[in-house]
């Protein structure tokens, strides 16, 4: 009889959620991801949208909807006090392309452009006559400004004002902690990173239509692919870290950040580089036999055509779980009180432990990806063995894809989340742990307490054929390397893309950011081959140990499977 397996493992992923639902709200509440996005101004209004007021500040509460552009009334000798420059900024619908060297000037812009460059409580017909307006309006003269794309500030281009705003920024950059800077690096590349995950999508497609009708030539031809793509990508890296290390202009905490984390990629794109290609000549002689498997592995699929689209609906509960962890990722960023000073101006205030909480908030977003890849890989062995237990293989089973997913959810889902859990913790690939295994295997029973039927299914994979076995593992390795094919391009194109943007922004950040969600949409879409081999060389392996050919007890397995692993024993 059927029953729940591992509650309290459910239990803690409750708990945990509910710690990631109040970061959420604490997030929400104190938090507004629109003012590191779009600016703000000295009274609290958010620069392109309507405003709430602000207590005790008369000029706060504004409709910016049109005025959105953060311009300072002193940016050619800015200072820096706190973390933020030291001169009224105000909201404005354009920034001036021309220098303006009196009032009249100023006054003209204002009608002409629709653009108020003095305070929003000094009428445009004031300009002129106010004797405070030398006070309410920028410093004259105004140089010509136009909009840069981080934070849409008005920076001038005068080289004198434009020298001295510089400075003063990359100062109150380099004095941001790390998350802020990490923070404002994935924005001001927001929209790069969103057309590369589109690039590693497509990519995705092309492995799983190469995997479902697979030929020899395709498999040469995709580990050629992999191999001049992780050759190509340590030789940019490399490029890249030496050409970042010897620029002479290099002064931003960000860029100095840049070069380090270089240095890092390239090294361990090196490493995965040697290793892999060191497999592929180990594992070669493997190839034959592994086409012959997978082209099994696709009349499974055929069987259940449903289950291709299975990745389809993972990953758009991925798409919005991500959407959703970015979002209260740039709420936390901005997390503060609105304090009134003495000019009856605003200023945030961060609160503390936010940094605890992003690395909480990381956590969640590891874990819950990996549980949510594991329902599927759940429902996808589910209803392969469904089919593969079907003695009528040409009356399969009605609906297994739904009585799979009634099975987790009703039995494992416990089970799912520590798996998840154990393979957050536990990267390590599978081909370590086989040769860990084979190592250790006369301790393994001290070493893992696995559950009973955890235990029944290694010790079954362990009586089967080393030479099946290795055909398995390299079918498994062969998928990897489709997801490394994904995740080699993408990470390419980010390079390029990338490369081409350098100022302030800590990109290699966002690189990686990438990369991740290009491994997770490759591992989504690449498991259904991937848990369909190891589903079916399980259930091969019990029905070699259950059954043995007779009439009263006839093997279950695809007669073409079990010829070819036959031949293909003789061989060996």
């Amino acid at each position: 009889s059927r029953k729940c397996t591992d509650p309290l493992w459910l239990l803690l992923f409750f708990l945990f959620w509910a710690g990631l639902m109040f970061i959420t709200g604490y997030a929400v509440m104190a938090g507004a991801a629109e003012r590191l996005v779009l600016g703000y101004d000295s009274f609290g209004n958010i620069c392109g949208r309507k405003n709430v007021p602000v207590k005790g500040v008369p000029l706060s509460g504004k409709d910016m909807t049109n005025k959105k552009y953060v311009f300072f009334l002193n940016s050619c000798s800015p200072e820096m006090q706190s973390l933020k420059i030291n001169s009224v900024s105000l909201c404005v619908s354009s920034c001036p392309q021309e220098q303006l060297n009196s009032l009249e000037d100023l006054q003209s812009f204002a009608r002409n452009n629709g653009s108020c460059l003095c305070v929003y409580n000094l009428s445009i017909s004031s300009y002129t006559l106010n004797p405070k307006a030398a006070e309410l309006c920028p410093t004259l003269p105004v140089p010509p400004s136009k909009s840069f794309p981080l934070f849409n500030r008005c920076v001038p281009q005068h080289p004198e004002c434009y020298s001295k705003y510089a400075s003063v920024l990359i100062s109150m950059v380099n004095e941001m902690d790390v998350f802020h800077r990490i923070l404002s690096g994935i924005l001001a590349g927001r929209d790069t990173v969103i057309g590369l995950s589109v690039l590693a999508l497509a990519f995705c497609f092309i492995v799983v239509l190469t995997f479902r009708f697979i030929r020899m030539l395709l498999v040469h031809t995709l580990i050629a692919l992999v191999v001049f793509g992780l050759l190509f990508v340590s030789g940019v890296l490399w490029w890249l870290y030496y050409d970042y290390r010897n620029d002479p202009s290099t002064e931003l905490e960000t860029e100095k950040e840049n070069v380090k984390f270089l240095l890092g990629y390239a090294i361990f794109s090196t490493t995965v580089t040697v290793v892999l290609l060191s497999l592929i000549l180990v594992l070669r002689k493997q190839i034959q036999f592994t086409v012959q498997l997978f082209q099994i592995v696709g009349k499974v699929i055929g069987r259940i055509p449903f289950l291709l689209f299975q990745p389809l609906w993972t990953f758009l509960i991925l798409i919005i779980f991500w959407v959703f962890w970015v979002a209260v990722l740039l709420s936390l960023g901005t997390a503060g009180t609105a304090q009134t000073t003495s000019e009856g101006q605003v200023e945030y205030r961060a609160f503390s432990g936010i940094c605890y909480m992003a690395w909480y908030h990381f956590i969640g977003l590891i874990w819950t990806s990996e549980f949510i890849l594991a329902c599927q890989q759940m429902t996808i062995a589910g209803a392969v063995v469904t089919c593969y237990f079907n003695r009528n293989k040409n009356s399969p089973p009605r609906h297994p894809i739904l009585s799979s997913i009634s099975v987790l959810l009703c039995y494992h889902l416990g089970t799912v989340v520590k798996g998840s859990f154990l393979i957050t913790i536990l990267r390590i690939p599978r081909i370590v742990l086989l040769y860990l295994y084979n190592i250790l295997k006369q301790k393994i029973k001290s070493i893992f307490p696995l559950s009973l039927r955890s235990k029944d299914a290694v010790f079954i994979l362990a009586k089967s054929s080393a030479e099946l076995a290795s055909v398995s593992c390299f079918g498994g390795f062969t998928v990897f390397l489709g997801k490394v094919f994904v995740v080699c391009f993408t990470v390419f194109g980010g390079l390029m893309a990338f490369n081409y943007h350098r100022e302030l922004q800590a990109w290699v950040v966002p690189l990686l950011l990438v990369g991740f969600f290009a491994y997770l949409m490759s591992h989504s879409f690449l498991s259904v081959f991937e848990v369909t081999l190891d589903t079916m060389f399980l259930c091969f392996a019990i029905d070699m140990e259950t059954n043995d050919g007779s009439a009263e007890r006839p093997y279950f397995v695809d007669q073409e499977l079990l010829v070819n692993s036959s031949d293909d024993s003789k061989d060996t």
